[in-house]
């Protein structure tokens, strides 16, 4: 993602200060050893823990005697969290203006590859942390919470122009970008359709998104690499997608919502009918099988010795809902995120 999208990220939020006072929320220890890592991919699983630990009363006290917090928070991973965490950083900000909180677009990836090596407090995530990741994280003395934060509709994208695509089967898609379909143009997906080459767009491979895709549409099948644009920069994307009428792509909703006047975005068939990406179809599921949760990775050790980490955690959470929604993704309810708020603070 260049400059331009990253100040596209930011021009989608309303720059009002969000009223009053974050609330702290503190007991006696800040971690807590529970819940093994769950990898489902179910919202409802909400926070996760890696041998979680504990540090008593720091953010209390430092809201009790009005200590100023500083410092940087350091944060990178995927280019689809970015927006809904820039958003954070900027209203937690507004109210503690002697922390920094950078935020980088690495992929979730390059965010995990940070993560793990202790670099980063905290990585942005659009997949689940992988097993190599975890075993990175280990080797490193790295012990971390999971948090979700966000519902996102995985959207497929197609030109204005393309005026023969009304929808596509999951079995179209798996079609359209398996490397072991043989299918080269639209009409060997339809044969009412264009004997044209298909023209193929893709997040690059550090992206969560694009492990997303490959997960849910492709499984075991690896995609097309010959002739397909791979970039980890969503904006070359709807450029190239937008540009010609037999191209097709896929990115987060929010990129799609902001883009919407130059892409149409193509209703997907999960076996109960064509259905497309909206707040309430990803919100109840019915887009299906390209919604997913959103995730932020937090350092317990950052979390527990940091004061600064500590409250930014818990602005996150308070905010999440308000600023997903503003950025173009899809809130939680209110009682999940006070779920995780309550167990990090446990």
């Amino acid at each position: 993602m260049d400059d331009k999208q990253l100040r596209s990220g930011k021009s989608m939020l309303n720059k009002k200060v969000i009223k009053g006072s974050v609330t702290l929320m503190l007991a006696a220890t800040l971690l807590l050893a529970a819940c093994g890592n769950n990898n489902g991919n179910n919202p409802a699983s909400n926070a996760t823990n890696s041998t979680a630990t504990g540090n008593a009363g720091q953010t209390e006290t430092a809201q009790k005697q009005d200590v100023k917090l500083s410092g940087e928070i350091l944060i990178d991973g995927s280019s689809t969290v970015y927006p809904i965490t820039e958003a954070v950083a900027e209203e937690f900000n507004a109210l503690h203006k002697d922390v920094r909180v950078p935020v980088g677009v690495s992929g979730t990836g390059g965010g995990f590859k940070q993560f793990c090596a202790g670099d980063i407090a905290i990585a942005d995530a659009s997949r689940l942390i992988k097993a190599a990741e975890e075993e990175a994280c280990a080797a490193n003395g790295i012990e971390f919470t999971k948090l979700d934060v966000a519902y996102d509709g995985l959207s497929v994208v197609i030109s204005k122009e393309n005026d023969f695509i009304d929808y596509l089967t999951v079995d179209e898609l798996h079609a359209i970008y398996s490397s072991t379909s043989g299918t080269v143009k639209w009409s060997d997906i339809r044969p009412e359709w264009p004997a044209e080459n298909i023209v193929l767009y893709s997040p690059g491979a550090d992206s969560g998104t694009y492990d997303y895709f490959a997960e849910a549409i492709l499984g075991e099948d690896p995609i097309k690499t010959e002739g397909v644009t791979f970039s980890e920069d969503d904006n070359v994307l709807v450029v190239g997608v937008a540009g010609s009428k037999y191209a097709i792509g896929y990115f987060g909703f929010a990129y799609y919502e902001e883009n919407a006047d130059k892409l149409n975005v193509v209703a997907i068939d999960g076996g109960n009918g064509p259905v497309s990406p909206s707040y309430e179809t990803i919100n109840n599921s019915s887009y299906t099988p390209l919604s997913r949760s959103l995730f932020i990775y937090i350092n317990n050790k950052e979390m527990k010795e940091r004061p600064e980490v500590n409250a930014f955690v818990n602005f996150y959470l308070e905010n999440a809902g308000e600023l997903a929604g503003e950025v173009g993704y899809v809130a939680m309810p209110d009682e999940l995120y006070a779920e995780q708020i309550a167990l990090i603070n446990k």
